[in-house]
């Protein structure tokens, strides 16, 4: 076929075969699974035009596809079924193009089809990298409007009734009782948090449903929004725990888990519980790997009257800072012997020491302070305490004026 040939067939297709590339469009859609057929666009006739004229795509056209890729994202058609679409548009079009795929003339045959498939090859491409760009673009949209939701339902300060809107993309029933749980890291590094999301998420989603969860990074902290209750043999609590062991980095991870609570405050009264659980298991050095804000609510009680305990630290613990290395060898002693049921021996084997050091310091603790921790009448005096001051940051921090 000459250049005059070529010319004629192309002037023919876009004139008075106009409603067969439309036909060869429709037909392409069905077959791809009923994809919308404007995706292809001007496809069609820059294939035709491939193939009758043997010119390259222009980047005008290429750039023309690549936004049928972007809008094939945003309408939330796979990126196989947009390819499929091409695809299945280029073979049905080849297959009926008029004197070329009839010609007798090999040759003509061979370069139409060179033309057809280098036209195929850089338009999927174009197709490919503009539905990529856009997912990218919605992926980092979705992941900012996530970030935003979880930060205001945390503070609890916004309007509930936007929040009530936010949340219904993300699935989040706000009629239904939340809890947050929080898991923090041994080095407190954010580095190891980001690492650890995504296995976290996947098991925590496992466990859920992919519905109804929102995770995310604040402060350091992995920060889980989930339902009450997700699962009847494992509490979110240990969800986390048993993916955060899998970790290679991070660990020991110390994981706190707030109350449930309907309604839109409810997430940000959960979030407050597991935030102050897990100030308070740091300063008590409990070594629970999973810490319910239900299990501290004695030791919000002694904080509550913070002028009280604070008295009570001063009269009888900080006289504990008179002995040779100071205090904190003894209170460790007496974080033992309570924790092991005022029991010497376990203390002893506990701190890795003898017994008769252990019953030593008993001893010379009773001398400083006043209160000696083996007798039954004393004993709670002293080790609330030791509480106290373990609450109040006591002897790294100051105590605060018992006023």
């Amino acid at each position: 076929m000459g250049q005059a040939q070529r010319r004629s067939a192309t002037t023919e297709i876009r004139g008075n075969d106009a409603a067969w590339l439309s036909r060869v469009a429709h037909e392409a859609s069905r077959g791809a699974g009923g994809i919308p057929v404007e995706l292809l666009g001007d496809y069609l006739s820059l294939l035709a035009d491939a193939a009758a004229t043997g010119r390259k795509p222009e980047r005008a056209e290429l750039d023309a596809v690549g936004m049928h890729g972007r809008r094939a994202a945003e309408l939330g058609v796979s990126a196989g079924h947009a390819v499929q679409l091409y695809l299945s548009a280029s073979w049905r079009l080849w297959r009926e193009l008029p004197d070329v795929a009839r010609s007798q003339d090999s040759e003509v045959v061979r370069k139409a089809a060179e033309a057809v498939l280098r036209a195929v090859d850089r338009a999927v491409a174009s197709l490919a990298e503009g539905y990529t760009a856009a997912r990218r673009e919605m992926v980092q949209r979705e992941e900012t409007l996530r970030r935003e939701l979880i930060e205001d339902l945390l503070r609890g300060d916004a309007d509930v009734g936007g929040l009530v809107e936010r949340a219904e993309p993300f699935g989040l029933d706000m009629g239904r009782p939340h809890q947050v749980a929080l898991a923090a890291p041994a080095a407190g590094r954010l580095t190891e948090t980001d690492a650890a999301l995504g296995q976290v998420e996947r098991a925590v989603v496992q466990g859920i449903g992919d519905r109804d969860v929102l995770i995310a990074t604040k402060d350091g902290y992995i920060v889980v929004v989930a339902p009450a209750d997700p699962s009847p043999t494992r509490t979110l609590g240990e969800l986390m725990r048993t993916e955060l062991g899998r970790t290679p980095r991070g660990g020991p991870w110390r994981i706190t888990v707030g109350r449930p609570y309907a309604g839109g405050y409810g997430i940000a009264r959960s979030y407050e519980e597991a935030r102050e659980a897990l100030t308070m298991a740091v300063r008590l050095r409990l070594d629970t790997p999973v810490i319910h804000a239900e299990q501290l609510l004695i030791y919000r009680v002694l904080l509550r009257d913070q002028p009280a305990i604070t008295d009570l630290v001063q009269t009888v613990v900080t006289p504990l800072a008179r002995a040779r290395g100071g205090p904190e060898p003894l209170l460790a002693t007496l974080d033992a012997y309570f924790a092991t049921g005022c029991v010497v021996t376990e203390t002893a084997r506990k701190l890795h020491l003898s017994v008769r050091a252990v019953t030593y310091r008993l001893s010379r603790i009773a001398s400083l302070s006043g209160y000696d921790p083996t007798d039954p009448a004393q004993r709670f005096t002293i080790h609330a305490a030791v509480l106290g001051a373990r609450l109040l940051g006591w002897p790294q921090r100051e105590l605060p004026t018992a006023t």
